[in-house]
């Protein structure tokens, strides 16, 4: 498949062919998230053809925020750096513009509602789809409020990917995981992002639960920083999530030039894990 014939399909069309190869390999799904503009625009472009030649089946792109809403400490300094930097909406889309020129691995804008609020809903939803994004992760958008943005993603053709949290009650979450597209988004434990040396308590069994309440798949974020966690708990779930510590290693590179190799030889790591599984 071309990179033009790839913009044409709808966002959530892209997303599930990116899923159904993982299940007809017999691997797990693995989207890092990086800060779109940290450390600068061309940098970033390079960061994701970096780790879309590794494997990656889809990628979330940060979009910074002076307020973020449950980031740790590791990707709210890359907001700041990246919004030091001039960083805006417009370059953001720029960057999905440029990768998808030469990409064809989905794109998922993770941002505040206030963003998109502020941008217009509709405008917001144009502008993604205009510059091939797949679609978007929404954390502070509650399940009430969503409709809009929901009905303008689905008339788009982008998903709008949602979030069961360790504190979601049952019913709550059924519904989350009815109405989310692409896929639903696992958050391991309560709290912000951020590096953990061990999975929480009962989160397989949370997996387990929510697979038979979900008819798209499921990835695990928050927490995960290490190839053997992404295995542990690619074993019973669709695939995992994995931000902070693709942040870290690339804020721990050198240099500009070898920020996206750092970040290509992570990211392997993780799908080499997930092979498998």
């Amino acid at each position: 498949m071309s990179s033009k014939d790839g913009k044409q399909q709808t966002g959530i069309k892209r997303l599930e062919n990116a899923f159904a190869l993982c299940k007809a390999e017999g691997r797990r799904a693995v989207s890092p998230f990086i800060t779109a503009g940290d450390p600068d625009c061309d940098t970033t472009v390079a960061i994701l053809k970096s780790i879309s030649a590794a494997g990656a089946t889809c990628c979330e792109l940060g979009v910074p925020y002076s307020d973020p809403i449950a980031d740790g400490a590791v990707i709210q300094s890359s907001y700041t750096r990246a919004l030091n930097a001039g960083m805006n909406l417009e370059k953001m889309f720029g960057i999905v513009s440029s990768f998808r020129e030469v990409c064809e691995m989905p794109l998922l804008a993770m941002a505040s509602y206030s963003l998109i609020f502020r941008t217009g809903i509709e405008e917001f939803v144009r502008r993604g789809e205009a510059s091939g994004l797949a679609g978007f992760v929404v954390p502070d958008l509650p399940l009430e409020e969503s409709d809009d943005l929901d009905r303008q993603c689905r008339k788009s053709g982008l998903a709008l990917v949602r979030l069961v949290t360790p504190t979601t009650p049952p019913e709550r979450a059924r519904e989350i995981a009815r109405r989310s597209t692409g896929f639903l988004y696992c958050v391991s434990v309560a709290g912000v992002t951020g590096e953990r040396t061990a999975l929480p308590d009962g989160l397989i069994d949370r997996i387990k639960w929510l697979r038979k309440e979900s008819d798209v798949p499921i990835l695990v974020g928050f927490g995960i920083s290490s190839a053997g966690q992404a295995r542990e708990v690619a074993a019973v779930a669709d695939g995992v999530i994995v931000g902070s510590a693709v942040v870290r290693c690339l804020e721990e590179a050198r240099d500009n030039e070898s920020i996206p190799n750092a970040a290509g030889s992570f990211v392997q790591e993780l799908v080499k894990a997930c092979e498998a599984c």
